[in-house]
């Protein structure tokens, strides 16, 4: 297989003749990692798996529009977190909780979901991610687990990178404060 190389698969893609091999490329040089991120935002497999092919038939019907002023997987992030946000807000206005306690249906379906295979301290910090808001989780997310610089995140969210500093360490500080409750 050809090394990914993006100005190739760019160039790729501005032909018709050759788009669906550039797209292909993508979804082979992305979907590992855009399946994790998602994945971490709604915790199920088969969630997740649902969301990245959303995620690449958007980007597939939208790839003429793709305008290269961003990265390729910056394009693709943000079309999976929106992906995410719809299918988390659609989630919560169909579930009906308990009021104290706003997360354990979500928790009950991560410790149910046969395709978890964490242990009791993973499954700790999953439950201390459900504390945060979602864009503080998404921005944990993509620090903590992708190693993303904050340049290319402010891309994404259009937010400036002091914000985005500052809603990680916020992220980081309610999860410690989560995780010595539970000592």
């Amino acid at each position: 297989m050809i090394p990914y190389n993006e100005r190739e698969v760019l160039k790729l893609l501005q032909e018709e003749s050759t788009q669906r091999k550039g797209f292909e490329m993508i979804v082979a040089q992305y979907s590992e990692q855009l399946y994790w991120q998602i994945r971490r935002m709604v915790l199920s497999h088969e969630d997740a798996n649902d969301l990245l092919q959303n995620t690449f038939i958007k980007a597939w019907t939208n790839i003429d529009y793709f305008r290269a002023e961003a990265k390729l997987s910056t394009w693709l992030y943000r079309i999976a977190l929106n992906e995410c946000l719809t299918f988390l807000n659609k989630q919560r206005a169909m579930t009906t909780v308990d009021i104290d306690d706003p997360e354990a249906a979500i928790v009950q379906k991560l410790e149910s979901d046969s395709y978890f295979s964490g242990d009791e301290i993973q499954l700790c910090l999953q439950k201390a991610l459900l504390i945060l808001p979602e864009k503080q989780r998404m921005v944990f997310n993509l620090k903590y687990y992708q190693e993303m610089k904050y340049e290319e995140m402010s891309e994404i969210f259009g937010t400036s990178v002091g914000a985005l500093k500052a809603s990680y360490h916020h992220a980081v500080k309610k999860i410690e404060k989560f995780l010595e409750e539970i000592d």
